[in-house]
């Protein structure tokens, strides 16, 4: 009776951290692509100028759909849905990690430019597109430990439903005669 509380708790945060998803998506996209800056000196910049903030937002896009359709997938509990929703967290998950780094990567070269190659720091001069970007990413990051948690439920869930395997007669007689050989 315990273990199906356990797991119908398991159950009520997996379906809160799918929904949790969705406002985190929906705020990391809106502040990337109102996200632009003007300065008379340098000219303009805006987050469709880069490709890693582009996909950051095609990914958050992409998770708060996945988000959406998991939430009814796991509602209803369809036949091998414990297989989809596990294998379909760890891809996004990792989707949501490599967009994240190219974000960070991008933000920090933008912070301290790269003398080796030529290129100097631009948040300096564009302040206001480097801290919306910096928020995008917060919410992005929210977005990455929802999905961390998802994919450690969702194979909880999966792999909780298998038995461990046990050891056979015959694998305790190797056992045994390595041990005698040993000793």
């Amino acid at each position: 009776m315990e273990e199906a509380g356990f797991h119908k708790n398991f159950r009520i945060l997996d379906l809160f951290l799918r929904i949790a998803v969705l406002p985190f998506t929906a705020a990391s996209i809106w502040v990337m692509v109102i996200n632009n800056q003007a300065t008379e000196s340098y000219g303009e910049v805006e987050f469709s100028n880069l490709t890693g903030f582009k996909y950051l937002v095609w990914i958050n896009a992409i998770s708060a759909g996945y988000a959406l359709v998991s939430v009814l997938v796991s509602c209803f509990r369809w036949l091998y849905c414990d297989w989809v929703l596990f294998i379909m967290d760890q891809v996004t998950a990792y989707l949501v990690v490599t967009s994240g780094s190219a974000v960070v990567e991008i933000l920090y070269l933008a912070r301290e430019g790269d003398r080796e190659v030529s290129w100097s720091e631009v948040c300096s001069y564009f302040n206001k597109f480097c801290s919306k970007t910096k928020v995008s990413l917060v919410f992005h990051l929210f977005v990455f430990v929802c999905f961390l948690a998802l994919s450690l439920i969702s194979g909880f869930r999966l792999f909780s439903k298998f038995e461990a395997p046990s050891l056979s007669s015959s694998s305790n007689e190797v056992g045994n005669e390595v041990g005698r050989q040993e000793g």
